[in-house]
């Protein structure tokens, strides 16, 4: 019973499957028919669309084609017209081509008829010269017969005197602009250099070769020469100044030719009487000390004379240089004044003439730098100076004017000339060096004995403060070669008999007048 049962759940199993099968299959058949009706529907629908788009794609082809046509119709004719105004111009171009080759072909006849003309009146003309040739040359024959000369003789004749008309023309009129010219460079000269000296007027102060150190009592000067005189041996030797130890009350005096040697010097000893310790060892270090702090106040004055005067850019060992001229002095006059004043002087010079002032102040300041240092090298303040601004690359014309201010050089630049003279005002007027005022006329009144006593001097002034000495000569005593070896005699005369600053100019003049009389 319960097999049978089994089989019969089997066979209903197997009959509803198939019966499941058999329906799938016909719902998919359903399906798949109810799909293709779908899938044709909406290809009939795009085929409708397709061909309306079709239809609208022909109609709207032929528009353009239609508007391109009309537009390629509207170019067309405007080419047309172009080329239509184009070729009315080429035709205008050609007439108006054609009317120029005719009138060019005209004119052509009419050069060649003119230049065959010009031709034959060209040969009629040679024929006039030849003629006119031939009665000038019978002209100068019977000229040549009549005066008895030839002709290349009376051209020389002729020339010889209008050469002669034409110098002494030309000797009259240079001499008259010379004179013009030599009498306003004078004032123009003197006007330069009387607002230049206004303008820079300073005082001096004699400078001496020794410097005097006060004291507190007269037992310092004991210590100061110390035991068996090590202390002032000492002191001697470290400082290179010599200590006079006196009857002077409550002082002593050091006495040296370098006057920033001594000025080192007597801060040391005066650092030295303060303090109250004084020893070799303790010289020696106040003096290092000093010396160092006289270096630095030394760069210090530099820095503020280059500021007075505006000048700028100088080597820091220039300035330091410039700075020690403050402690030379040059025949009792301060070298740093002094310079300052050539400084001063040669710029207001350079401003009156137009040229550059800065070189010429920086040229006056540095024109005697050698004097700082000429007691440590050999050669003279004017080699010395021009090697230290040639170390330190300055302007040529400061370098001109270093080297020729005492005319060791010739001049180079105007530049030289304006510090060669601002030096000369600075140096030789009376009162700026020492020296009293019966000892200056004596030597002008020496110079001019000397002058006077060769044979053949007429007159003989001492000008520029005894700086140059002019000499008038007889012109039938003395010729024009006697001149040079008259001027070498006086000078050596001068040199060894007169003791004198600087250098002494002398010039010989000779002058033949002739006077003549128009009546």
């Amino acid at each position: 019973m319960s097999s049978l049962h089994t089989l019969l759940v089997i066979a209903s199993l197997v009959i509803g499957g198939m019966a499941g099968m058999l329906y799938q299959k016909r719902r998919n058949e359903a399906e798949n028919i109810k799909l293709n009706k779908t899938a044709e529907d909406i290809m009939s629908r795009a085929r409708k669309e397709a061909d309306e788009i079709v239809k609208e794609g022909k109609l709207e082809s032929k528009d353009l084609v239609y508007k391109g046509k009309q537009e390629l119709d509207r170019e067309v004719k405007e080419k047309k017209k172009e080329l239509s105004q184009q070729e009315k111009r080429l035709i205008q171009k050609e007439e108006a081509i054609d009317n120029k080759m005719s009138s060019i072909e005209k004119k052509e006849e009419q050069v060649a008829r003119k230049n065959q003309e010009a031709e034959d009146k060209l040969k009629s003309v040679d024929k006039v010269r030849e003629e006119a040739e031939n009665l000038r040359n019978n002209m100068i024959n019977e000229i040549e017969k009549i005066a008895t000369m030839t002709r290349e003789e009376a051209k020389q004749l002729l020339v010889s005197e209008l050469l002669e008309d034409a110098k002494i023309e030309a000797a009259r009129e240079l001499r008259e602009i010379e004179e013009q010219t030599k009498s306003e460079a004078d004032k123009k000269a003197r006007s330069i250099i009387a607002t230049a000296v206004q303008r820079c007027a300073p005082e001096y102060v004699g400078e001496i070769s020794v410097s005097v150190v006060n004291l507190p009592n007269d037992e310092m000067k004991g210590r100061i020469i110390g035991r068996e005189g090590r202390n002032i041996r000492t002191f001697e030797s470290v400082t290179g100044v010599d200590i006079i130890v006196d009857d002077t009350p409550e002082a002593v005096i050091l006495s040296s030719y370098d006057p920033y040697r001594r000025e080192i010097a007597k801060m040391t000893l005066e650092r030295l009487i303060t303090d109250g310790r004084i020893h070799p060892a303790r010289i020696e270090e106040l003096q290092d000390k000093c010396k160092q702090e006289l270096d630095k106040h030394v760069l210090e004055v530099g820095e503020q004379t280059l500021f007075d005067l505006g000048v700028h850019g100088v080597h820091k060992e220039i300035t330091k240089l410039i700075g020690r001229l403050k402690y030379r002095t040059s025949y009792g006059q301060n070298v740093l004044g002094h310079s300052i004043e050539v400084a001063r002087i040669c710029g207001t010079m350079a401003a009156e003439l137009g040229l550059n002032e800065k070189i010429a102040k920086r040229a006056g300041l540095l024109h005697d730098i050698g004097k700082a240092i000429d007691y440590e090298s050999e050669g003279s303040h004017t080699e010395i100076g021009l090697e230290v601004a040639k170390k330190y690359k300055e302007d040529w014309r400061v370098l001109n004017a270093i080297a020729s201010h005492h005319g060791e050089e010739e001049f180079k630049c105007v530049e030289s000339v304006l510090v060669q003279s601002a030096d000369a005002i600075s140096a030789s007027r009376p009162g700026a060096r020492r020296e009293v005022l019966e000892s200056y006329l004596k030597r002008l009144e020496n110079l001019e004995e000397i002058a006077n006593s060769f044979d053949g001097v007429s007159k003989c002034y001492a000008i520029q403060a005894g700086r140059e000495v002019r000499i008038v000569v007889e012109p039938d005593k003395v010729n024009d070669e006697r001149l040079v070896t008259l001027s070498k005699d006086i000078s050596k005369k001068i040199e060894e008999e007169l003791t004198y600053p600087g250098q002494i100019r002398v010039t010989v003049i000779r002058e033949a007048r002739s006077v003549g009389y128009a009546k």
